[in-house]
């Protein structure tokens, strides 16, 4: 089986630690309490995988780091580069049942990092070799080590479609999968059409609904104790699920006054 891309500077996704059951038979040592993993460190790992795993991009607002932009053909590929800057369609090898949704890079020629081009609504696409995606007359290639209009690209969702997106080059055509030949790129479409409808496969842990999500939780993993001695009383569990949502909307202080305050009242009430 094809292994996942992996990435330097990504922490290595972590396997769960499943508890030794193994009966002390006299034989030997007992298992060792350092095999059964506590909860704690099995939500962590959770997180850890969780932040590696591909995922699709839904709209153009997600686009960002490390993409895999799958092509309408058959068998599966998407776009890859070679070192010299060759564009070609590469086979996809990950992904499950045939399924392009689930697809993962396998070979680093198949990323591409996706940037804002600063004061635009324009992409930038950089290579494995440091290069950028561009595409002049019509050809496809990644040569360059510098961004020019030739090297920027407008995503457009196709409305028809969610979850899949056009690319427009600098003169307003589209990338496509030539019809005759599935296994070359070219950038001259005039229109939007099954063959110029990709979709773009990212990691989770920049999609911004994923880190707004992941954010959240952690502004709201503040314990009942550490609430409580915050107060200088016991709370009541509506009072603990006021102030953990206090934390995750921002108004934390006020609410925590609040609490405080009421609690002064009902002691001299």
């Amino acid at each position: 089986m094809v292994k996942p891309l992996s990435f330097k500077g990504e922490k290595p996704k972590k396997r769960k630690r499943v508890a030794d059951t193994t009966h002390d038979d006299g034989d030997g040592p007992p298992p060792s309490k350092a095999l059964v993993p506590t909860s704690t460190t099995n939500q962590e790992e959770d997180a850890d995988t969780d932040e590696m795993n591909w995922v699709l991009a839904e709209s153009v607002t997600d686009i960002s780091g490390p993409i895999m932009i799958v092509l309408p053909s058959t068998p599966p590929t998407c776009i890859a580069s070679d070192a010299n800057g060759k564009v070609f369609c590469f086979p996809i090898e990950n992904m499950i049942e045939d399924d392009v949704r689930t697809a993962e890079p396998h070979d680093v020629r198949q990323v591409f990092v996706a940037n804002r081009v600063a004061g635009t609504e324009r992409f930038s696409f950089k290579g494995h070799h440091g290069r950028y995606l561009g595409c002049e007359l019509g050809f496809v290639s990644a040569t360059k080590e510098a961004v020019s209009p030739v090297e920027s690209f407008i995503c457009v969702a196709v409305p028809d479609s969610p979850g899949t997106f056009a690319i427009q080059t600098a003169k307003e055509q589209f990338l496509a999968v030539e019809e005759a030949k599935e296994t070359s790129l070219r950038g001259d479409a005039e229109t939007i059409n099954f063959s110029t409808t990709f979709r773009i496969r990212m990691q989770a842990r920049f999609k911004p609904k994923l880190k707004a999500s992941k954010e959240e939780k952690a502004l709201s993993k503040i314990s009942r104790k550490e609430l409580e001695e915050a107060v200088g009383r016991r709370l009541e569990n509506d009072e603990v699920k006021m102030l953990k949502k206090a934390r995750r909307e921002g108004n934390y202080h006020e609410a925590m006054l609040d609490v405080k305050v009421k609690g002064k009242h009902d002691k001299w009430a």
